[in-house]
């Protein structure tokens, strides 16, 4: 196997120099030092944050203050990396809302896990999780990382409903008892 030698271009005295290079340098500096800057002073300034963000799921509760979740667990199955743990519990036979069978025991979100893609809040047959435009979530251990029911009801807030679920078949039993 033959080598080749391959002759290098010797350099003149402007680029032995490297005066060339450190112009180029300098000039792109001075060129950028009388732009404004685009730091913000994070927290205090935040930036825009556009349309349809998907940022931090949440849980939501009806105008009344009443859970939307009925636990049916399809946010839970369609997580891709697992985040979402639901422990469903029961409605007790006695009470007002039984009709409505489940609710969360235990709803937990582990947002080191979340990659924010939104197929909870798509899935979701009660509208009762939506991603929120909060982007910076932070903790100082893991655990504070894990939100639990009553975390994700602080952040979520109160959104309207239009699946009237804790009613008990509001039209369909005012319909019935006037057609007969």
């Amino acid at each position: 196997m033959a080598t080749k030698v391959v002759e290098r271009k010797p350099l003149n005295l402007a680029e032995r120099s490297y005066l060339p290079q450190i112009v180029g340098g300098l000039k792109i500096t001075f060129r950028n030092m009388w732009k404004p800057p685009v730091t913000l002073e994070y927290p205090e300034q935040r930036p825009n944050i556009p349309d349809r963000y998907r940022g931090v799921p949440t849980l939501v509760k009806d105008p009344n203050g009443r859970e939307k979740c009925v636990a049916c667990q399809l946010c839970e199955f369609v997580c891709p990396p697992r985040a979402i743990r639901i422990d469903p519990g029961e409605i007790p036979e006695d009470s007002e809302h039984a009709h409505v069978e489940k609710a969360p025991r235990e709803f937990k979100i582990d947002m080191l896990r979340c990659i924010y893609c939104g197929l909870c809040e798509e899935v979701c047959p009660e509208e009762a999780i939506f991603l929120q435009d909060t982007f910076s979530v932070n903790g100082l251990s893991r655990a504070e990382l894990v939100f639990n029911k009553k975390k994700l009801y602080q952040l979520g807030g109160t959104l309207p409903d239009s699946h009237y679920k804790w009613d008990k078949k509001r039209d369909a039993a005012e319909k019935g008892g006037d057609e007969h």
